[in-house]
């Protein structure tokens, strides 16, 4: 476990991609507080994008907010149950909205640790020494079936069901995140991001990316253009965040 005190920067770029009219996409963070927050609206007209910054600014008020004597799992899934509940909320009160939701996948760090939350197929990773790791796990129809060993990986990247998530903000009165806990060390890197990017790149180009030794704001414009390049059929979210000894 690192005891080395560290601190933290980050970049983030958003774009709605090559095909898709506008951006559902969402995020916020506040390095002071240790927060930082993508989701990936769904929904007819402007519902997803509406999803997505009501999740986005609820999160984010409520965990830079919160108490730091408390257990942070259960403030993080307090957070984004509130966040659910008000987009749950809103389209019962206007049937134009009726079915919206979004993804969600946060980070929160804390000194040596952070908390990675997700609900639906929005990732956390984690380059360390060169090496890239998913710490989050979608909430996704084809991923559900590779972990029960019932579809190959090389399999769910071509299905048609790929799209098909099993868990959102919005859709239902209740929503219950993942929360994953990990020791930093210094150098480490964390992306936060939009399906939008891990669908057109694989991890391997993710990876070649990130260790390319240069400022994380120039790493994280070329991921997006990456994902721009290989076809930019949907919004396209990233969040850097370096820690630095």
């Amino acid at each position: 476990m690192s005891t080395v005190a560290v601190r933290y920067t980050a970049a983030a770029v958003t774009d709605r991609g090559r095909k898709r009219p506008s951006n559902e996409d969402a995020f916020g963070y506040s390095v002071e507080d240790g927060v930082y927050v993508v989701c990936d609206g769904m929904g007819g007209a402007a519902a997803g994008e509406i999803a997505s910054s009501i999740a986005v600014d609820e999160v984010l008020r409520l965990l830079c907010a919160r108490d730091r004597q408390a257990p942070l799992p259960t403030v993080a899934e307090e957070a984004i149950s509130a966040a659910n509940t008000a987009i749950f909320s809103r389209a019962e009160r206007n049937y134009k909205l009726s079915g919206m939701g979004t993804t969600l996948v946060a980070l929160v760090v804390e000194e040596t640790h952070v908390w990675a939350l997700n609900v639906g197929d929005s990732r956390c990773y984690r380059l360390r020494a060169g090496r890239l790791e998913q710490l989050t796990l979608d909430h996704s129809l084809v991923e559900e079936q590779v972990r029960l060993g019932r579809m190959s990986r090389a399999e769910a990247l071509r299905s048609p069901m790929r799209n098909m998530i099993t868990r959102a903000l919005g859709t239902q009165n209740h929503v219950t995140p993942d929360c994953f806990q990990f020791a930093v060390e210094p150098g480490d890197l964390f992306l936060l991001n939009s399906d939008g990017l891990t669908r057109e790149l694989s991890d391997e180009k993710v990876q070649s990316i990130l260790a390319v030794e240069q400022p994380i704001a120039d790493r994280c414009t070329r991921l997006v253009e990456a994902a721009k390049k290989a076809g930019g059929h949907d919004n396209i979210t990233a969040i850097l965040v370096q820690a630095v000894a």
